[in-house]
């Protein structure tokens, strides 16, 4: 069994990966008690290296739940099973779809797979990324590709007034949407107000919605809300995701798919 002294390491080292740890799931890691991970939390807040939070901790000064990271520091994170729930989510897409795409890396590599595809939708965006992606296919004449306008974000989302107004005369077969973080009690959420009111927009303009978030979102609290858990009707995570998320997930929203990228990632080692 791991020390305690190891084991609240790891805790601190996750904390600042993801922002905030949940009890349950460091104890599913690490394969002991939630009274114990309760008891290492104590004496983490007790040292100033975490603060508690309803159900686990977060960093001091509450985390990550205002930062925005660049969408060049994002791409890199979780490249496998990012790029697994962007398969899992281009096979909904039917051709002549009208669907939208959010800002985000997930998202940008749906957007990069639909490039290389043969289908022939239209896709609304407000990601200077994604549409960039779609360029090509958009430019070679097979579907469209509409960018909203608006004000630019570290993470590249176009927000603000323009991009609402433009959203709001749109009607969208699916929404595949990329968030900052999703929780038990706060739902999707985003640190960029404006981006929350942006893609709320976007919600609003869509039949369908999808989200797209890896495992190291679930806990992960941004300052606003995009949208409650049942307010999507699929959730596409992969399989990195803890045994509690999938069944509030499961409970709370439309549907869960859980994409693989364990085996994805045993590949990829596996050849290098």
């Amino acid at each position: 069994m791991m020390l305690a002294a190891a084991r609240q390491s790891a805790i601190v080292a996750r904390a600042r990966e993801r922002g905030t740890v949940r009890v349950t799931e460091l104890a599913a890691q690490f394969a002991v008690s939630e009274m114990t991970v309760r008891r290492d939390i104590d004496v983490l807040v007790a040292n100033g290296l975490l603060e508690r939070v309803h159900g686990g901790a977060t960093l001091p000064g509450g985390g990550l739940s205002t930062d925005e990271p660049g969408f060049e520091s994002k791409i890199v994170r979780e490249e496998q099973e990012k790029l697994a729930i962007a398969r899992e989510a281009a096979s909904l897409v039917r051709p002549g779809s009208a669907i939208g795409i959010s800002a985000g890396t997930t998202t940008w590599r749906l957007a990069s797979l639909l490039a290389n595809s043969t289908l022939d939708c239209t896709v609304v965006t407000n990601s200077v990324q994604v549409a960039s992606a779609l360029f090509p296919k958009a430019g070679a004449g097979q579907g469209h590709v509409i960018l909203t306008g608006g004000e630019r974000t570290p993470s590249d989302a176009l927000v603000g007034p323009i991009a609402i107004s433009a959203l709001r005369q749109l009607h969208l077969d699916y929404l595949f949407l990329g968030v900052h973080g999703m929780d038990e009690r706060e739902g999707f959420t985003t640190p960029n107000l404006l981006e929350a009111e942006t893609d709320r927009a976007f919600v609003a303009a869509a039949r369908r919605v999808v989200v797209l978030a890896d495992h190291t979102k679930w806990g992960t609290v941004g300052m606003s809300t995009i949208a409650g858990l049942d307010e999507a009707a699929v959730v596409i995570s992969d399989d990195g995701l803890s045994q509690h998320a999938r069944e509030v997930l499961a409970a709370r929203a439309g549907e869960l798919r859980v994409a693989a990228a364990q085996e994805s990632r045993s590949r990829s080692e596996a050849a290098s």
